[in-house]
């Protein structure tokens, strides 16, 4: 808000004590001061509810909304605290898609793709009824993937069907 505005808020007998250089003027003008950061921000503030436009720290904040906290909470404990393993602008893809990974949520092909956008890598497969056992998954993906075993087993623990055991195998050359 900027001073007239805030200045129109007053009663009539102080708007008209408002003199240059009185204690009432500097007041009006440090309030505006105060008020320009937050006036920045609202101004554009649909910019933070847009992963691609938003700004770094605001990323994980946005995934913590679309369910991906326990994921990042279990990288942090593992990890550390930090960027994403795979990079921030994977995180940003996450939170994009989230739509489609929660329709596809605990399938084949919707744990394929998360793993494939989380890490930035093709090639993951899922094997159902692995060595004959109800209930199991075998997952293979690529030995570039390696270096991300903390944030591939953060994502088949939260993606996976709660009642499914699992194993995972990296495959391939590098």
């Amino acid at each position: 808000m900027n001073r007239d505005g805030i200045a129109s808020l007053l009663p009539d007998n102080y708007r008209r004590a408002i003199l240059p250089g009185s204690p009432l003027a500097a007041l009006l003008d440090a309030m505006e001061a105060l008020h320009a950061p937050s006036e920045e921000v609202l101004s554009g503030l649909e910019r933070f509810f847009d992963c691609r436009r938003t700004p770094e720290r605001f990323v994980p904040y946005l995934a913590r909304w679309l369910d991906h906290g326990p994921l990042l909470d279990r990288l942090s404990d593992e990890l550390g605290p930090g960027e994403f393993p795979s990079g921030n602008g994977r995180l940003r893809e996450l939170v994009a898609l989230a739509a489609y990974f929660s329709r596809w949520r605990g399938t084949r092909r919707g744990l394929v793709a998360f793993l494939e956008v989380g890490t930035g890598l093709r090639g993951f497969a899922v094997e159902e009824h692995a060595g004959g056992r109800p209930f199991h998954l075998r997952f293979t993906g690529p030995a570039a993937a390696e270096p991300y075993r903390a944030l591939v087993e953060g994502i088949i623990e939260q993606e996976k069907p709660a009642y499914c055991t699992y194993e995972l195998a990296f495959t391939g050359g590098v």
